[in-house]
């Protein structure tokens, strides 16, 4: 009996790291081939602006924005995982205000690039949280890049913040036309993606997820299609 179960456990304990071994190198694939495009087209639009063939404040230029706002974000969610598979927090007093005030200002830029409006709601000062600060600003970020993503062109991104004794909830709010059937457990898998839109490794909702649970909150979701959703992330409020 001892002997089977011997031979059990290390089938199962090799079998397990076979899976976890594939995984992994499906991932680093995956973002290799990600930057690998990123990077082969702000080369390629870099040389074009820096020919003079085509104007600074043309298609040309967004494009090559985009490409370097894909390329920072990649890599600060690729920080992000390290960061949470190590285990590593740095929690700390945040104030809600200034924190929504640093993810507005990238957000914007990102905003432009895709000619999507995008609105943010004040912030009262008296708003704090206890988190990690990166962390969180990941995973908000994460879940904004998803709304400009899948929103039109011409459609609108909103970023507000309530608050009740106790808790504190962030929105991200699109009109990417809604949300396929499906629970949120199923939108936060890795590599998983919902829409015609395949760039990105479909990391952004698993590590916004995960980074938010990390801080001791949750992230829900309210499907308003055919308009679009919100994304709600739920944390508790600090005295």
């Amino acid at each position: 009996l001892n002997l089977c179960l011997d031979e059990a456990i290390a089938a199962a304990v090799t079998e397990y790291g076979r899976l976890r071994e594939h995984e992994g190198t499906e991932r680093l694939g995956r973002l290799a081939h990600e930057l690998r495009n990123l990077l082969n087209v702000a080369m390629l639009s870099f040389d074009m602006l820096k020919s003079g063939t085509v104007a600074l404040g043309g298609s040309t230029s967004a494009v090559h924005a985009r490409s370097l706002v894909g390329l920072r974000d990649l890599i600060d969610r690729e920080l992000t995982e390290v960061r949470l598979g190590a285990g590593v927090l740095n929690k700390e007093r945040v104030r809600m205000s200034s924190f929504i005030e640093d993810v507005g200002v990238s957000a914007s830029m990102e905003a432009r690039s895709r000619g999507v409006e995008f609105s943010v709601m004040p912030v009262s000062p008296t708003l704090h949280v206890f988190a990690d600060r990166p962390l969180l600003a990941s995973a908000i970020s994460n879940l904004l890049q998803n709304a400009f993503k899948y929103t039109c062109p011409g459609g609108h991104v909103g970023l507000r913040v309530h608050a009740s004794e106790d808790r504190l909830l962030i929105e991200v709010e699109d009109q990417c036309g809604g949300l396929p059937a499906g629970k949120l457990e199923e939108l936060v898998r890795p590599f998983v993606q919902h829409s015609t839109d395949r760039s990105g490794l479909g990391l952004g909702l698993s590590v916004a997820h995960r980074a938010v649970v990390a801080n001791a909150g949750t992230i829900r979701v309210v499907n308003r299609a055919p308009v679009g959703c919100v994304f709600i992330v739920d944390l508790p409020r600090l005295a």
